[in-house]
């Protein structure tokens, strides 16, 4: 991957110790990296998005993978943890072809307790390869839960397991950010 732009979830913005970190590891490997605050987060600074956020969040996405590939020659991967995550697969979904591939953190696939309300009506459409990054006590759906989701999926998909590790994917971020780096460096 020659580019990553990634993105926050609902309670927080691009400074996100995760997002931080996996800059920061990326970078270091050669990777061209932007983190983005989602429209909802520029015009508010605390506070989760509202639904009708959510379609502008997912154009404020395509502009800057746009942006981005009239800048930065070879692939775009986009990325993002849970609200962040399912918005850039959303957009990968409506407009197959705009990146290359997907890096979702804990992806939310259903709200806590309410495992009946999936957020995956945009999977059978997505063409985009995905790497679905998920801890095993993540409130947001279980390992289980989200391998048989991914079978939705038409595209490659791949699922790294964090065991232990709930929503905000454990406290080791520069550890996790390593991880991930290595596992795409060696199967890429």
């Amino acid at each position: 991957m020659e580019s990553l732009i990634l993105t926050h979830g609902a309670g927080s913005n691009r400074n996100a110790p995760l997002l931080v970190a996996l800059a920061n590891a990326f970078g270091e490997s050669g990777t061209y990296v932007l983190r983005y605050d989602l429209p909802f987060r520029q015009e508010r600074p605390h506070g989760p998005p509202r639904p009708a956020d959510a379609a502008r969040d997912r154009e404020g996405l395509r502009a800057e993978v746009l942006k981005v590939r009239e800048t930065k020659p070879g692939r775009v991967w986009l990325g993002g943890h849970s609200y962040g995550g399912r918005q850039a697969s959303m957009l990968a979904a409506e407009t197959p072809g705009l990146v290359d591939g997907l890096l979702l953190l804990s992806y939310p696939l259903h709200p806590p307790r309410k495992p009946a309300q999936l957020r995956t009506a945009h999977f059978p459409q997505l063409r985009t390869p995905a790497i679905f990054v998920h801890g095993s006590r993540d409130p947001f759906g279980s390992i289980e839960e989200l391998r048989q989701a991914i079978q939705l999926i038409p595209a490659e998909t791949r699922l790294i397991e964090l065991e232990g590790a709930g929503h905000e994917l454990g406290r080791d971020h520069a550890g996790l950010a390593a991880r991930i780096v290595s596992e795409l460096r060696e199967r890429a």
